[in-house]
């Protein structure tokens, strides 16, 4: 049987595995699934069509899929997926989708949710993403695998975040983030390539190079970016990180892409 505080309200319709934990004064509603190994410090909120997937530990104060705030929310039974092994620290906050989006919110496998982060209604989030203290995502805001976006940084509804990119802190990012990308200021701009992080996750001195000298043809002076998008995806065809950039750009998209404040070309 699963191991319930007695000061825990679990309603009897929702899906709770032998293995979880739920701690004093949390509150579990009747379209939740709890799989194997959660476990819910204390005073938490899981309402709605939640899912909370295996080993994912959740940390007092947090609220999952109660009511987007979205002013034409009818109550739709739209859904809130969380992944496995995440850990969701305190005040975070994530809600459903709604009729206008997907109609669901999704998060991946392994993610880090610092304190009042907040994953607004219709993201995506993919595995490995890290959300730092108080991190607003809008609406329909789309996160690749690896991503890091540094505190009290607001990303605008609709924006795409690329795989293994950096957003520093205090940014307000209105703009889509290319993969590897690193972007920072207030509007965010990008400032390069995300090298030490690339580095961390042990791409090669070759990649990181080639991925430099695409940034740099990408951004330079010369020509239109229609222009230097099929030049570098010429150049870099064989390349898979080169042509993950490319990719991104190509993809249609309602946000512009988010550009250096000086197209200098470094990919520093």
């Amino acid at each position: 049987m699963p191991e319930i505080h007695p000061t825990a309200v679990v309603d009897s319709s929702a899906q709770v595995a032998e293995t979880v934990s739920i701690g004093p004064y949390c509150v579990v509603g009747s379209n939740v699934v709890l799989h194997a190994d959660v476990h819910l410090k204390s005073h938490i909120v899981v309402d709605g069509h939640t899912t909370v997937g295996k080993g994912t530990v959740v940390h007092p104060f947090v609220s999952l899929g109660l009511s987007p705030q979205h002013a034409n929310f009818k109550g739709e039974p739209s859904t809130l997926i969380v992944g496995e092994n995440n850990s969701i620290r305190e005040h975070v906050t994530m809600h459903p989708g709604t009729e206008s989006g997907r109609m669901t919110t999704t998060v991946g496998d392994n993610c880090l949710f610092m304190v009042g982060s907040h994953v607004a209604h219709d993201c995506a989030i993919a595995d490995d993403v890290i959300l730092t203290n108080n991190v607003a995502l809008g609406g329909h805001v789309v996160v690749d695998e690896f991503a890091i976006i540094g505190g009290l940084s607001g990303i605008h509804q609709y924006v795409r975040v690329g795989k293994h990119s950096m957003i520093g802190g205090c940014s307000a990012v209105e703009s889509d983030v290319i993969p590897y990308g690193s972007v920072k200021g207030n509007r965010g701009r990008l400032a390069g390539l995300n090298v030490i992080g690339l580095r961390r996750r042990g791409f090669s001195r070759e990649d990181i190079r080639s991925l430099r000298t695409a940034y740099g043809l990408l951004f330079s002076q010369g020509g239109n970016m229609a222009e230097r998008i099929s030049e570098v995806a010429d150049l870099f065809s064989d390349h898979p990180g080169v042509m993950d950039i490319i990719d991104f750009i190509r993809a249609d998209s309602s946000r512009a892409i988010c550009q250096p404040l000086s197209s200098n070309g470094n990919g520093s």
